[in-house]
């Protein structure tokens, strides 16, 4: 399975000198399996690019999961170049407790109002399925698990197999314990960090949200985002084999990411690193 990061920004996409090696585009991360269609983590500014690479290897099917509908999520899907093709379909799964009601979702963005493309201007080849939350289900040869995470509005978290092969997509969310509870309380895991720890585990790849550092986290404890220490222990918990540090504070630039991927370079249990825009990860199985 290959693991491509075309946006790994949060909150807004970001650019200019100081963002250009890690990138500034804004979530959005695609998972091939050999033999099976393209499968999209969201639909962040990335997503642009990464449509215009589809069309040119000429896919058919396109599979994408929106981990939810904040705007720094759903940016780019009217700039998805496969949606426009005749001979392509892209199917979207949102959280949402039913297809009509994951189509109405995505319809108050691209409504003619807040965006020009209006979803009755695309017709049957872009459709929507709803993906409720604690559920298993398959899509295109992948195998999907998710759980509910902690984010305002709501998010889903994933976890994805084909083959040998698992990556699970978790960003989004903060601690799912509350202060002085839990791992990082030195406790056993909350009911919803046990839940965690079960979505992620033994994964290869483990794609979590880390917008602040601990220090800010704590400032900001309403803003639905982790920190780089509570990611590595939550999957040092579920045996994960290497985690990316994904979701990047606007903020953060360069020089602030290179300080955390070199404090976090020795780490080996797992192994730990920061996303990249364009870092292609191959993961065997």
């Amino acid at each position: 399975m290959e693991v491509r990061f075309w946006g790994v920004r949060g909150s807004i996409p970001t650019s200019g000198a100081a963002t250009a090696e890690y990138g500034g585009h804004t979530s959005c991360v695609c998972i091939q399996a050999p033999g099976l269609p393209p499968l999209v983590f969201d639909m962040g500014t990335g997503a642009r690019n990464l449509g215009k690479a589809l069309v040119e290897d000429d896919v058919d099917k396109v599979y994408v999961l929106l981990s939810h509908t904040h705007m720094d999520h759903l940016y780019a899907l009217p700039y998805f170049e496969p949606i426009f093709q005749p001979r392509c379909r892209v199917e979207v799964g949102v959280p949402a407790e039913s297809d009509d009601a994951a189509r109405n979702r995505v319809g108050q963005y691209m409504n003619g109002l807040f965006h020009p493309v209006r979803l009755d201007d695309i017709g049957g080849r872009l459709s929507f399925f709803g993906v409720p939350a604690r559920s298993t289900f398959s899509i295109g040869g992948y195998t999907v698990e998710t759980m509910r995470l902690v984010h305002p509005g709501g998010t889903v978290g994933f976890r994805v197999t084909a083959g040998d092969a698992t990556v699970c997509y978790v960003t989004d969310t903060a601690p799912l314990a509350s202060q002085g509870e839990g791992i990082m309380a030195g406790e056993d895991p909350t009911a919803m960090e046990a839940d965690l720890v079960h979505l992620i585990r033994n994964a290869d790849l483990l794609v979590m949200d880390a917008t602040f550092d601990e220090t800010e986290y704590r400032a900001r404890l309403s803003w639905g985002h982790a920190y780089p220490e509570y990611v590595a222990e939550v999957a040092k918990l579920g045996l994960v084999k290497r985690v990316a540090l994904f979701h990047h504070n606007p903020d953060s630039s360069d020089a602030d990411l290179d300080d955390i991927a070199a404090k976090w370079q020795a780490h080996t249990k797992p192994e730990v690193f920061v996303a990249k825009e364009g870092l292609s990860v191959s993961l065997e199985g």
